[in-house]
C-alpha cells in the first residue's frame, strides 16, 4: 500500500486508488491511513466524523463508510498490477475489523509522513554531527515530499486538525533547519528568495528574521538586513506588545557594530552566525 498525506489524499494498493470521492468516507480512510497497521477505535472515527455531535446511527454510517472502501479495496486488488494471483489477500485482510476498531494494514508499504519523519531525524542527526551539506540533502528530501497542506482535500475533525498542525509544525522545523544548514555552507546568496518569501509568509517567526538578516549581510546588504529587523521589531510590538528576543537583538547589534571588512569573511560568519539558534521539532 502506498499513502500520501501530505497534500491531497492519495492511497493506492496494487497501483490502483483506494480513495473514495465522498467527503465523511475520505475522512475516514485518511485517519485509518494516518495510523496505518494500528487500531483506530469505533470512538475515534465517530468523533472525527462528527465532533461530539453523532447522529443516532453514527456506528451505522460508519460501518456504511468501511464497506465502501472495502469495495474499492477489492477492486483494487482485482485490477492491480501488483503481487498478482499470489496474493490471496482480501478486502477484510486489508482494511480489518478488529476488537474495538479497524486496522488498515499497509503490508510494508510507503508513507510519505513516515517518510519524512525518518529523513527529519536523519537530518536533525547530521546537523549534531557538524556534517551541514548530509543535513541539508536530508532535509531536502524530507521537505520535497510535500506536495500542500496535510489531507488538503479531505474534511477534517478533531484528530485530523490536531495532526494537521502538528505536520505543519515539524514542517517548519524541518526548514528552519534545513536554512540554517545552507547558512553554514555558505549558500547565503541563493537562500535569499526563500527567505524572502518566508518572512513574509511567517511575519513573525523570529528565527527566519534571524537567518533573512544573516543570509543579507553576508550578501553586502547590511541596510536591509537591518531594515528586516525594524520591520520585525514593529510587527511585534504593534501586534503583541513584545520586543525582540534578546537573540535577535545581539545580532542587530553585531550587524550594527561590524566593521567595514568584507562581510563575506569567515571571520564575519562565524562571529554573526553564533546567535541564530535552529529550532528542532522535539530537541
Amino acid at each position: 500500500m502506498d499513502i500520501r498525506l501530505l497534500g491531497a489524499l492519495n492511497v493506492s494498493e496494487n497501483g490502483v486508488s483506494i480513495a473514495p470521492t465522498a467527503p465523511k468516507p475520505r475522512q475516514v480512510l485518511a485517519l485509518l491511513a494516518l495510523r496505518a497497521d494500528q487500531v483506530v477505535s469505533v470512538p475515534t472515527l465517530i468523533e472525527e466524523l462528527w465532533a461530539g455531535t453523532p447522529p443516532r446511527s453514527a456506528r451505522t454510517t460508519l460501518q456504511t463508510y468501511v464497506l465502501q472502501l472495502r469495495e474499492l479495496i477489492a477492486t483494487a486488488l482485482r485490477r492491480g498490477t501488483g503481487p498478482g494471483p499470489g496474493d490471496a489477500r482480501s478486502a477484510k485482510d486489508v482494511l480489518a475489523t478488529l476488537p474495538g476498531g479497524y486496522l488498515l494494514a499497509a503490508q510494508g508499504g510507503g508513507s510519505d509522513i513516515r517518510e519524512f519523519e525518518r529523513l527529519s531525524e536523519q537530518g536533525c542527526r547530521a546537523m549534531d554531527d557538524g556534517n551541514f551539506a548530509g543535513a541539508s540533502a536530508a532535509l531536502r528530501k524530507a521537505l520535497d515530499l510535500w506536495s500542500g497542506p496535510p489531507f488538503a482535500d479531505v474534511p477534517t475533525g478533531d484528530h485530523l486538525g490536531m495532526e494537521a498542525r502538528r505536520l505543519e509544525e515539524s514542517r517548519l522545523c524541518a526548514l528552519d533547519m534545513r536554512v540554517e544548514a545552507d547558512l553554514r555552507l555558505g549558500r547565503h546568496r541563493e537562500l535569499l528568495p526563500e527567505l524572502t518569501v518566508l518572512t513574509s509568509r511567517y511575519r513573525s517567526h523570529e528565527n527566519l528574521h534571524a537567518q533573512f538578516m544573516l543570509a543579507l549581510y553576508r550578501s553586502g546588504r547590511r541596510g536591509e538586513a537591518l531594515n528586516v529587523y525594524q520591520r520585525l521589531r514593529t510587527l511585534l510590538v504593534r501586534d503583541l506588545g513584545l520586543e525582540p528576543s534578546a537573540r535577535l537583538r545581539r545580532l542587530q547589534q553585531s550587524i550594527l557594530t561590524a566593521t567595514a571588512e568584507d562581510p563575506g569573511t569567515p571571520a564575519h560568519h562565524d562571529d554573526l552566525a553564533a546567535p541564530v539558534v535552529t529550532a528542532v521539532a522535539g530537541r
